[in-house]
């Protein structure tokens, strides 16, 4: 199968750089695959999982945030708004921070508060997605 580069960034680190059969990721518009020859585009990265197969065929899993997703000929870049690698998520630690989320909606006052609450919840559940395929994976 044909591969292509990848580097997967944050602002923090660089997560991955090297040689990929595929990427699947969570778009603006649904999930996307990309293999060796896609088309150019730029895309909104929603959160949720990055699923990697690299060069030898292990799968690689990476959370992210949100970001942008850029595809060149022969060149895949994300610019994540944060990333974690999946076997470093701490599902106790994201599961309490559901349950945070779930409380300020409760009990939200205002409209920011509302936001907030809903946003914190999304990323929540992305992550324990992500922990989830991860886990399927292994």
């Amino acid at each position: 199968m044909a591969t292509f580069k990848c580097r997967v960034v944050s602002a923090r680190e660089e997560l991955y750089a090297g040689d990929i059969n595929m990427l699947v990721a969570t778009g603006h518009d649904g999930e996307l695959g990309i293999l060796a020859g896609h088309t150019p585009l730029i895309t909104l990265l929603k959160p949720g999982a990055l699923n990697l197969k690299n060069a030898e065929g292990v799968d690689e899993v990476i959370y992210v945030s949100g970001g942008i997703l850029e595809v060149q000929p022969h060149l895949v870049t994300v610019l994540a708004d944060s990333a974690e690698r999946a076997d470093h998520l701490d599902e106790a630690k994201i599961a309490e921070a559901r349950r945070n989320a779930e409380e300020m909606l409760a009990n939200q006052s205002n409209t920011v508060q509302t936001s907030a609450a809903l946003t914190a919840l999304a990323e929540s559940l992305a992550q324990l997605q992500t922990i989830r395929k991860y886990k399927n994976r292994a």
